[in-house]
């Protein structure tokens, strides 16, 4: 079957960039190894400040059906075992898609905690809590502790609460080889801080600025309550940490224990905390095996949350007509996913010469990925700017080569 345009991963940026592609003639095949289309956008669900709820299933359904519309043609539950030139993308059940161009939205996974005892039923990942609970409506058990402070595990411990499960508390994960800065009650603090325009209440608002100072930050982290500051009702605990998760058959309870500012045991502080269910959260870093496979050549970038494939202003790689969008090159939030799928969708209707304005009309869909950047309430990478700026920096030392 051939096409304008396939694009494996049928999130946010893939869906995005197969809407605009189709709505401007492009012939377009989406394929997803998931039976349903939407990808992690699927368990989203959150408030925004001045734009009311963010509810990721029914943005999906909102987006699948602007695809059908334009007659996107769905490939789902369907794997990509291989792209080759010029380009056949290979289906695991047969099916040979032959396109120009292919844009590669395959998202981000998450990294794991390792934790003594994190192999037990009743342990999972933050965002299958988070699928569960938005998107299947099963509750993930009846009292979890959370493993790692970032803004993921904080917004769905939330969303947990609201679903009315018991959240026992959110912890700092034990310090290790794996963990870093994770385990830091000082990193924590600074990484908090930057979210201060999300915080529950203005007394909490205030005191984030506050802890910007680097001696206020300090004195943050040495006189942090060992019982822990409640956050929508959630017991926040950057002084305590998880040492193993215990049980017979399943999840019974954690060993918690204290910590000093700079996250130094205090063994004498060990205590048993009861719970049925437990989730990790590492965060976030970029799924890139297919763009490797297609020969895209790759850059190492922290800020952006790991290794990614060069790519142009216009998202293309460095493999003509291979092009990227969405936690494929750094992580970011759902709505820069979208934009930067808009993007890439209208670079490809330029190469296809379907767009009467093409400067006009690709220079304002890169205004809008930097618009919705800025603007963006949570960032998942904290120096995103810094990574963004070093990602271009290294497409131009290649393409002057």
């Amino acid at each position: 079957m051939t096409f304008d345009l396939v694009v494996i991963g049928s999130g946010p940026a893939g869906m995005s960039a197969a809407i605009n592609a189709a709505s401007y003639g492009a012939a377009v095949a989406i394929v997803d190894e998931n039976p349903v289309a939407g990808g992690k956008l699927l368990g989203q669900l959150h408030e925004e400040p001045n734009s009311g709820w963010w509810i990721g299933e029914k943005i999906s359904r909102e987006m699948m059906t602007q695809a059908k519309k334009f007659d996107v043609h769905f490939f789902q539950e369907k794997v990509v075992w291989g792209i080759f030139p010029q380009w056949k993308v290979m289906l695991h059940s047969g099916e040979q898609l032959q396109a120009e161009n292919v844009l590669i939205a395959t998202g981000a996974a998450e990294k794991p905690i390792p934790v003594p005892g994190w192999t037990k039923p009743g342990v999972m990942a933050i965002g299958a809590a988070q699928t569960l609970t938005n998107y299947y409506r099963v509750k993930p058990g009846r009292k979890v502790a959370i493993v790692g402070v970032d803004p993921l595990s904080l917004a769905v411990a939330h969303e947990l609460k609201m679903a009315g499960v018991e959240v026992a508390g959110v912890f700092l994960p034990p310090s290790n080889e794996f963990t870093s800065d994770k385990s830091s009650p000082l990193q924590i603090i600074d990484d908090l801080s930057r979210m201060t325009h999300l915080a529950p209440n203005q007394i909490m608002k205030i005191a984030g600025k506050i802890v910007k100072n680097p001696v206020m930050k300090n004195a943050a982290a040495k006189f942090y309550p060992g019982f822990g500051i409640k956050v929508w009702g959630i017991p926040l605990f950057l002084r305590k940490t998880v040492l193993a998760i215990e049980g017979g058959e399943q999840v019974e309870w954690i060993k918690t224990a204290k910590i000093d500012q700079n996250g130094h045991l205090k063994q004498e502080s060990v205590k048993p905390l009861d719970v049925d269910c437990v989730c990790i959260s590492g965060g976030l870093y970029p799924l890139s095996e297919l763009a490797a496979s297609a020969g895209c050549r790759f850059t190492y970038i922290q800020e952006l949350g790991g290794h990614i494939p060069l790519h142009s202003p216009e998202m293309e790689t460095s493999q003509d007509g291979i092009f990227v969008a969405g936690n494929i090159t750094g992580i970011e939030g759902a709505e820069v996913a979208m934009a930067q799928g808009k993007l890439a969708g209208t670079v490809i209707s330029d190469r296809l010469g379907l767009l009467n304005n093409p400067r006009k009309t690709i220079r304002t869909a890169q205004g809008e990925v930097e618009e919705v950047r800025e603007q963006a309430l949570i960032k998942f990478q904290q120096h995103i700017g810094d990574g963004r700026e070093k990602s271009s920096q290294k497409w131009q030392a290649h393409v002057s080569k």
